[in-house]
């Protein structure tokens, strides 16, 4: 009865993946000697699970003919997966790379003292340059003076650049400094410059700039200088001056120090007087400075060449270089003048300009020409000037003159009355007078007509002609004298006349009878 027992072995090989689904990357059982030797080269690919999986299929390789027929297949799914997992196992493995040696941080910077009081000194400093391998925290260290044993104050690191040594002693005075400290080690340490004494500070030391001072503090050649610098500070604080970095020299500077303020003074200010002056103010560890700037500036000296570029017509063109000495500030202007050969008196063209080339014009012909130039500054004017070589000779020309042509304007006009004659009523006896106006050029000449005919030099009459007004004056005319009064005004381009009535009347003196 083989048919039977196929079956069951069917099952139990059905089973068996079920039971080591971790084995997966099992071998082939021909194949295992010679994947044998990675698999020992890398043990963590091959876990013991993996070697008791290995003994299950040679347990298995006994079985029967036909079982092991219909089994075959189920070998070659491993046998494909092994390779491509066995790949990367071939590779041989790299070296790691060692880390670098560890270096040390360089020293921190800026150590100072913060603040002071009966029993703690708190400190501030700023990190290192150069970090190194890393920067793991510091290390305050503190010794008493006179004493070479140091006091580590913080008993682990601490990475804030600002520390509070406590628990000290009123009075003692105590050398200071700070470790840096990294993987590479300890980092050369920073110390203060001088002792701390460990004592409380009423006022800190504060200068009190005036504001007249904190920009520039300018004074004239041999004017003196007198600042008073305020400050406050207790204990007394020690005051020290320097200029450009180095020490005063007291024949010339006078320093006078009080309780409140300092005063710096100068008897008779120089240009060498001129500077950056520090005024440090301390007390014990703590300090304040001010800086002044003192600038002592004089007249400038004149410019170091004029020259004579171009003279045409009436025009002369200079050039000029800056003065060598500004009198220790700046240029502001030139002053340009000119004087006559025939008269040598300076007259001024040009005041404050700014550039260093002009053309001054306006010259007078046949004139000869010097010019000269000053330069100013703040202070004022150069008191020397530099004077052109060369002169400017204004030439003459031959010029005539031709005055310009003008057409005559003709002004021939006919006789045209602008003032007509009016009629008028006249009384027997009294001289009455006929007026009219009139114009011609050239000027007219004029009749009086009555009833036609010319009065001609009658003595009755009497004619005027004065500007155009003509009148006719009828002396005391009687009632014969009435009628129709003609002026007539005539000249070469034709004539006009105008003409009124006069009337004359007679006054009626009433009869004696007549008026009873």
């Amino acid at each position: 009865m083989p048919a039977k027992p196929a079956p069951i072995k069917k099952s139990a090989k059905k089973a068996a993946p079920k039971e080591e689904p971790p084995a997966e990357p099992v071998p082939v059982p021909e194949a295992a000697p010679a994947e044998a030797p990675p698999a020992e080269a890398t043990p963590a690919e091959a876990p013991p699970e993996a070697a008791v999986a290995e003994t299950a299929p040679a347990a298995e390789a006994p079985a029967p003919e036909g079982p092991a027929e219909e089994a075959a297949p189920s070998t070659d799914a491993p046998a494909e997966a092994a390779p491509a997992e066995a790949a990367p196992v071939e590779e041989p493995p790299k070296a790691p790379t060692p880390p670098p040696p560890a270096v040390p941080t360089s020293a921190p910077q800026n150590l100072s003292v913060d603040d002071v009081n009966d029993n703690s000194v708190t400190l501030k400093w700023r990190s290192p340059e150069n970090i190194g391998s890393g920067l793991d925290g510091y290390t305050v260290e503190y010794s008493k003076e006179g004493s070479s044993e140091w006091v580590l104050a913080n008993k682990e690191l601490i990475t804030s650049n600002r520390f509070v040594i406590s628990g000290l002693t009123t009075g003692e005075l105590l050398n200071i400094c700070v470790v840096a400290v990294n993987a590479g080690g300890r980092s050369e340490p920073v110390a203060l410059a001088q002792p701390v004494t460990v004592r409380e500070i009423v006022d800190r030391p504060k200068i009190r700039l005036p504001r007249a001072l904190r920009s520039r503090c300018v004074k004239h050649v041999g004017e003196q200088i007198n600042l008073v610098i305020p400050f406050i500070g207790k204990p007394k604080p020690v005051i020290s001056w320097t200029k450009d970095g180095q020490p005063l020299d007291t024949r010339k500077v006078n320093i006078r120090n009080t309780d409140k303020d300092s005063i710096l003074f100068i008897r008779k200010s120089e240009r060498e007087d001129s500077g950056s002056y520090e005024m440090t103010v301390k007390v014990d560890s703590f300090e304040d400075k001010a800086n002044l700037i003192i600038q002592i500036v004089d007249l400038p000296g004149p410019p170091a060449s004029v020259k004579l570029v171009d003279s045409w017509g009436f025009n002369a063109a200079l050039e000029w270089t800056p003065p060598k000495d500004n009198g220790n500030t700046e240029i502001t202007g030139y002053t340009i003048q000119k004087a006559d050969k025939k008269t040598g008196e300076w007259f001024t063209v040009l005041e404050h300009f700014h550039r260093l080339n002009a053309t001054v014009s306006d010259l007078v012909m046949g004139n000869t020409y010097t010019f000269r130039v000053f330069a100013e500054n703040k202070v004022g004017r150069s008191e020397t000037a530099a004077v052109t070589k060369d002169a400017a000779h204004i030439q003459k020309t031959g010029i005539v003159y031709k005055p310009l042509e003008y057409k005559e304007h003709d002004f021939s006009e006919a006789p045209k009355f602008t003032a007509p004659l009016s009629n008028r009523a006249a009384t027997v006896g009294y001289t009455t007078k006929l007026l009219c106006a009139v114009r011609g050029s050239p000027k007219p000449k004029i009749e009086w007509l009555k009833n036609q005919m010319v009065i001609g030099d009658d003595p009755k009459y009497r004619q005027i002609n004065n500007q155009g007004v003509c009148s006719l004056e009828i002396r005391k005319p009687s009632s014969f004298d009435g009628g129709v009064y003609t002026c007539r005004a005539k000249n070469a381009l034709g004539e006009a006349t105008v003409a009124c009535k006069l009337e004359v009347k007679q006054v009626i003196i009433p009869d004696e009878k007549d008026r009873k």
